[in-house]
């Protein structure tokens, strides 16, 4: 194996190159890889996770935007260069590759973009049955986190929509080249049997997105765009903030929105 070294981690794509062993087996064995056969990495950078994906019995594909990243790869891990996908995950058609077959996502996610690919990766549910990856700490506890906590907000709602989330463990900025500033957490996603909500899915991330916009307000007061009656603005779950909501509670609200402006 070349030196780890040879690629110089880029600032502008959030580059932070992990180097403990152990914490990327630990990140690669988090996946059950029950019910599919395919994972993407995002960012794989030198392959640290990549090698113990690679190990395993399922087939690893790559995504990585970074020239230097995809060179040392292909030099470095030659079963690997006909699954490296030189592009930019937020913008890319995965079905170019996966046709509608399903995968797990993994990675070391770049701060900067992480929420993004969840987003994302929320879009492709219905092909993403397991996600595993580091955050940022803050980040990653937001989207594990429960009704009633001051961290609870969209990321939580709408991921537990869909995924069971579990904060796995913590790991310190030492054990990366070069530390970020901050720790760093992993989770898991494991996709719900039932992730098709009872209600209509546009207007329930509309409803939870224009509630957290005000977080303080009642949701009398923050749903205030939806023009909703009288009647149905007097029901006492209006009378509570969003953070007060569980993921069933607010399933429960868009329905009785979608029934009030239909």
């Amino acid at each position: 194996m070349a030196n780890q070294h040879q690629v110089k981690a880029k600032k502008h794509l959030g580059q932070h190159f992990l180097e403990d062993e152990s914490i990327a087996q630990d990140i690669a064995n988090s996946l059950s890889l029950e019910g599919y056969k395919d994972v993407l990495e995002i960012g794989p950078g030198m392959g640290v996770l990549t090698k113990y994906l690679l190990k395993k019995d399922t087939t690893t594909h790559v995504i990585e935007i970074d020239t230097e990243s995809v060179d040392y790869l292909k030099n470095n891990y030659l079963n690997l260069a006909d699954r490296i996908i030189e592009k930019d995950f937020l913008k890319y058609d995965l079905n170019l590759v996966f046709k509608d077959k399903p995968f797990a996502i993994i990675g070391n996610f770049p701060y900067n973009i992480s929420s993004q690919i969840l987003f994302k990766t929320l879009e492709l549910r219905h092909q993403i049955p397991e996600f595993s990856g580091m955050f940022q700490k803050e980040v990653a506890l937001r989207i594990c986190s429960k009704e009633g906590s001051k961290v609870y907000g969209i990321l939580s709602v709408l991921t537990q929509a869909f995924y069971n989330a579990d904060y796995l463990f913590t790991v310190p900025p030492t054990v990366f080249n070069p530390p970020p500033k901050v720790d760093s957490g992993v989770l898991l996603l494991k996709r719900k049997e039932n992730y098709t909500l009872p209600c209509d899915e546009k207007l329930f991330f509309r409803v939870v997105k224009t509630g957290f916009q005000q977080r303080r307000k009642t949701l009398r007061n923050s749903l205030k765009t939806f023009n909703l009656s009288d009647n149905l603005k007097a029901n006492t779950i209006f009378g509570q903030r969003p953070e007060q909501l569980s993921v069933s509670q607010f399933i429960e609200l868009t329905s009785l929105i979608e029934n009030d402006i239909n």
